[in-house]
């Protein structure tokens, strides 16, 4: 790897920037100081800026409890994203493994490794998402066993060309369901419970998969185990 585009890569640095920290001699490799930036820096190579110590960063994998009024996006808009919640050097370069509406709570991951976000994500792998939903009026008897059937089956989206895949409904309370989705389609769960007449008032996301939010506080954040990401 190039100098420069280890000094973007390590710091805050544009590759322009690096270009001019190396001429002011503010780079040392193995302690000699470096100004050419086209200069190759091996996996051995200890490189320093103003004498601090650089590494690259590896790919990381995070668990973070979105409270509601926080956006999963990389763009800056009226609202927090997820990304501005979690402390960790470069941590622009995350992306959400997924979405939740701004007014969703619940778990969201974290990741700069697209090939193991396209695995969580991807239908084919059946990694069940499982959502607590809170709706507005209670859900029970006969329009209890209908909306069962109806999401067993799958449901017809309005603008949707294919029904929803099999979905697992039940109830905890006559107004708290939960649902188990096996794919992630435009505001599915509302669009689901208002097909079959229902209002969602609240919605939180536990778990995606093998992994659970648990007791991790709302807003809060914490790395993946290296046995959670391999259980992906």
């Amino acid at each position: 790897m190039r100098l420069d585009r280890f000094l973007s890569e390590t710091t805050e640095l544009t590759r322009s920037l690096a270009k001019k920290a190396l001429h002011r001699g503010e780079v040392s490799v193995d302690g000699e100081i470096i100004k050419n930036p086209a200069t190759q820096i091996g996996e051995a190579s200890r490189v320093t800026w103003n004498d601090a110590p650089l590494a690259l960063v590896g790919l990381r994998y995070v668990m973070l409890h979105k409270p509601a009024g926080v956006e999963c996006t990389a763009r800056r808009t009226l609202y927090p994203r997820a990304i501005d919640l979690v402390e960790l050097p470069k941590v622009e370069r995350l992306q959400t493994v997924g979405r939740l509406d701004v007014d969703t709570t619940g778990l969201v991951l974290l990741t700069d490794d697209g090939q193991w976000s396209h695995r969580v994500t991807s239908p084919k792998h059946r990694f069940g998402k499982v959502y607590r939903v809170t709706l507005d009026e209670p859900l029970e008897g006969e329009a209890l066993e209908a909306a069962i059937a109806a999401f067993a089956e799958g449901v017809l989206l309005d603008g949707e060309e294919r029904p929803t895949r099999p979905a697992e409904l039940a109830m905890r309370e006559p107004t708290v369901a939960e649902l188990t989705l096996h794919e992630g389609k435009y505001h599915q769960v509302k669009r689901m419970f208002a097909a079959i007449g229902c209002h969602v008032a609240a919605l939180h996301r536990e778990s995606i998969g093998p992994l659970a939010l648990g007791e991790l506080p709302e807003a809060e954040w914490r790395a993946l185990t290296a046995e959670e990401i391999a259980a992906f």
